[in-house]
């Protein structure tokens, strides 16, 4: 499926809502669509994971120092990066101690597909070709993002600046910076445009990535690339992500997002368990599964499915055993416009016996949304466009305020606190 341009039509089609909370203000004129008892964070309260999840976040909103890494992975919703990045901006305006540093991201725009708009990647375009593992033709070396972009010029300027239209309370700053790369290959060298800049760097070849270190914090870099033989044969220099780093404690908020992919779409990225593994995720949020089952009901293999996803969380275990896991039922949706899609009652079912089974969480949108066909409901009401698979930036926001009064609820519960002063809270994170 390819939603590049319909991702960039409701992010230019529609108006740009602010961080505010609006489930309140809204809920008298779509509050009929929405089930309110279907929002929670299911088997929540009997999980160690989540029990431990709760304890940090609480020890971070009481104000102590403390470091919290947050991973959400999924599709094109996570590509755009509207509702997980407003529920990033959620969690990191908590308090003071609550912004972590940026972490990782993917230059999109080299990939010649949507790039969120909190953070801005630029070079010259037309010398970069982008390869996503969605993409059944494409055959390249993936990591961590599921995309890559591939350079073959002589070389280029890349400009890179963290910060831009995002609605955090400080901006994102760094004093190391990560390149990720195809390390095993040494066409190209990759240097700090203001060398005065560098302390040092250093080339991980496991990791695949080089990492600069800087003498100072700043907002933005350049970087220069450039072959080091223009009499070289076929070279390439294969970009799978850059991350921002800094000293500052606090949430860290990884979004994953590869139009059009699917469990079996990341499959095909053979070095992302490798970078996953550079971290210790604390909270992983599963959102992949609707390019998983848009197919006719007769195309469908359910326990091919289920065999993914379990597979998927056991590579999460590996790289902490401890993390909570939240698995995510996909919205409800239509097969090419045509008729709602029953798959997702399948994989519904198939989702919360996992989180069942591996005392994780599951938040379950389809049965928030209604159900079978409740997507059309959706569109009628402009919180979807026409494919009613995606939703505008309303549906958007709408949807990350779902998600954290379910992430309040369930944190009020495991840790006692009085969950309508901790909403309350983040209700008025911007005044």
């Amino acid at each position: 499926m390819k939603f590049n341009f319909l991702i960039l039509f409701i992010l230019i089609s529609t108006p740009i809502f602010s961080q505010d909370y609006i489930l309140d203000s809204i809920t008298p004129q779509y509050g009929h669509l929405i089930n309110f008892k279907a929002n929670e964070f299911k088997y929540a309260s009997e999980s160690p994971y989540f029990k431990k999840l709760f304890n940090d976040l609480d020890s971070i909103y009481t104000g102590k120092k403390q470091k919290l890494h947050v991973f959400h992975i999924g599709g094109s919703h996570i590509q755009a990066d509207i509702y997980s990045n407003k529920i990033r901006t959620y969690l990191q305006n908590l308090n003071e101690v609550s912004m972590g540093q940026r972490g990782f991201v993917f230059p999109f725009h080299l990939a010649h597909t949507n790039n969120p708009s909190n953070y801005k990647i630029e070079a010259d375009n037309s010398l970069w070709q982008g390869y996503r593992s969605s993409v059944r033709k494409d055959s390249v070396a993936w990591g961590l993002s599921g995309v890559s972009a591939a350079f073959r010029g002589n070389e280029d300027e890349i400009y890179v600046k963290p910060n831009y239209r995002n609605q955090t309370k400080k901006p994102s700053t760094f004093n190391s910076f990560r390149v990720f790369y195809n390390t095993w290959m040494e066409d190209y060298d990759i240097e700090i445009s203001n060398p005065l800049l560098v302390v040092s760097d250093t080339i991980n070849y496991d990791g695949m990535y080089k990492e600069f270190r800087f003498n100072r914090t700043v907002d933005s870099v350049a970087l220069h690339l450039k072959i080091k033989d223009p009499s070289c044969v076929s070279p390439e220099f294969l970009l799978m992500g850059m991350e921002f780093l800094n000293d500052d404690l606090g949430i860290e908020y990884t979004s994953i997002g590869v139009n059009g992919a699917s469990f079996k779409w990341y499959k095909r990225a053979a070095y992302f368990e490798k970078q996953l593994m550079l971290y210790k995720p604390d909270f992983f949020i599963i959102s992949i599964g609707t390019n998983d089952a848009y197919m006719p009901e007769s195309e469908f293999d359910a326990e091919e499915f289920r065999a993914y996803y379990e597979s998927f969380i056991q590579m999460i275990q590996r790289a902490n055993p401890q993390c909570a896991i939240l698995l995510t039922v996909p919205n409800d949706d239509y097969y090419k416009k045509s008729y709602p899609n029953p798959n997702t009652a399948i994989q519904q079912r198939i989702i919360l016996e996992l989180a069942w089974k591996y005392r994780m969480a599951a938040w379950d949108l389809y049965s928030i949304m209604g159900g079978l066909g409740s997507s059309n409901n959706w569109y009628k009401a402009k919180l979807m466009p026409i494919d009613r698979i995606h939703f505008t930036q309303l549906g958007y926001s709408l949807k990350a305020d779902l998600f954290i009064t379910a992430l309040v609820d369930a944190w009020a519960e495991s840790t006692g606190k009085d969950k309508t002063v901790l909403l309350n809270h983040f209700k008025h994170l911007n005044e």
